[in-house]
């Protein structure tokens, strides 16, 4: 091997890694007994408050109730440990199991395909813009500024080094979306992908259709990127005419799980499906003319020749996908549709309370959904944030975390699991809160 990457020795090798990472002494205390080990585990354990705080946090994770069944079923074997099904005569449950998921995900969007899943709802947005990319050939993407800061960062990060430019166009002041920004970034030419929220990332739910017809006229593809339980209250994506919805799972059934694991979908327009990356599992009819499934299409390099591949994400997230269309199948219509009401009225509710505070004011017009952002008195929303761990809340999200320029202001989220008396609670202390001196 040396000889023939024309290195002399194991040392020229590693050459450039410094000598103090090559072989680091790592100071471990000594191996305990198991009886110790589980002590000292639970008392690491113990030392997490997390169940213990009332959630009133979102950006981008939400706390919804999820039915006892979901664990149960999804703790079966025969999820935990399946693998990709490459044998279609081995795994038709797990192969249906993802078919029946993939027409849910139809279903909430709207749109005529969906695949078996991705990563999580960052990643399926980049690959949504390449779908665009690879369908228009404009060289470049433009993104409305309340798309999640964390998903335009990922992007973000794959645009500098693909040489596929990411343009923000930011919204106006009062939260709603910068048509005339964008109309005029889209006049320059080049654009493939628009991508567009809803909700955006301070909850605010835009009139997307102008903007859609926008990009319509000037040539380039639209993305939605979506809460999908907001996909049960307002017109889908197919409705509004984009051409591809992405969106994170993790409000379908998932808890928390202190950021992950969760799964991203996608959803897209017939036509693009060749394009689209990852998995697809499909119908069909065997020999005996009995209905199965199988692996339709696989537009992955694993499967296909680099060059030709749409895609390098090489595996998706099936038993996280599975949890979802389990949450979809227990609730039904109905159900997502009232977590989803449920969710609003709370959120208008704590809106209502919180905004007759002194000095607290609600951003943007809305329609808010799940969460409202709110402007503070000076220092008040770091201070808020951390008074909360002390009397048991997860207070909100300092909007300082994404925007320096927005130190003092606070997103708040309340969903179907907060009751009114845990609302009244809340303001009341949020009031204290705000008016502490510094």
């Amino acid at each position: 091997m040396l000889a023939r990457l024309g290195v002399e020795s194991i040392e020229a090798l590693f050459a450039d890694v410094p000598p103090s990472l090559r072989n680091p002494e790592i100071d471990l205390p000594p191996g305990l007994s198991e009886p110790d080990l589980v002590r000292h585990m639970a008392g690491l354990a113990a030392a997490n408050r997390a169940h213990e705080l009332v959630c009133f946090l979102g950006a981008g994770s939400y706390d919804h109730y999820i039915p006892a069944a979901v664990d149960a079923l999804a703790g079966r074997a025969e999820f935990v440990t399946g693998y990709t099904p490459y044998q279609a005569e081995m795994t038709q449950g797990l192969l249906q199991a993802i078919y029946e998921y993939q027409t849910i995900v139809c279903e909430l969007t709207g749109l005529e395909a969906a695949n078996a899943s991705m990563y999580e709802g960052a990643t399926a947005l980049w690959e949504a813009l390449l779908i665009c990319e690879r369908e228009v050939r404009g060289g470049r993407f433009v993104a409305a500024g309340s798309v999640s800061p964390r998903w335009l960062a990922a992007c973000d990060s794959y645009a500098r080094e693909s040489g596929y430019p990411l343009d923000v166009v930011a919204d106006l002041a009062d939260g709603s979306l910068d048509l005339a920004g964008l109309e005029a970034n889209l006049a320059a030419g080049g654009v493939s992908g628009v991508a567009l929220p809803l909700p955006g990332a301070l909850g605010v739910v835009h009139d997307l259709a102008p903007a859609i017809e926008l990009a319509r006229v000037a040539g380039a593809k639209v993305v939605i990127c979506a809460n999908p339980l907001a996909l049960m209250l307002y017109r889908t994506p197919g409705e509004l005419g984009a051409d591809i919805c992405v969106g994170d799972g993790q409000p379908l059934g998932l808890p928390h799980n202190f950021g992950g694991p969760s799964f991203g979908f996608m959803a897209v327009r017939d036509k693009l499906v060749r394009k689209m990356p990852g998995r697809i599992v499909g119908a069909t009819v065997d020999g005996a003319g009995q209905r199965g499934f199988v692996l339709t299409l696989q537009a992955r390099e694993q499967h296909i020749r680099r060059d030709k591949a749409s895609s390098n994400i090489c595996s998706n997230q099936a038993l996280m996908a599975l949890r979802g269309a389990m949450y979809c199948t227990l609730l039904g219509p109905q159900g997502l549709a009232e977590v989803a009401a449920n969710s609003v009225r709370a959120t208008a509710y704590l809106r209502e309370q919180l905004t007759q505070l002194a000095g607290v004011e609600a951003i943007g017009a809305g329609p808010w959904f799940n969460e409202v952002a709110l402007r503070l008195p000076a220092g008040a929303a770091r201070r808020v944030w951390a008074r909360g761990l002390e009397a048991g809340y997860l207070a909100g999200w300092p909007l300082g975390n994404w925007w320096p320029e927005r130190e003092d202001e606070l997103l708040v989220c309340a969903t179907e699991r907060r009751t009114r008396a845990e609302l009244d609670e809340y303001v009341a202390w949020f009031g204290q809160a705000v008016g502490e001196q510094r």
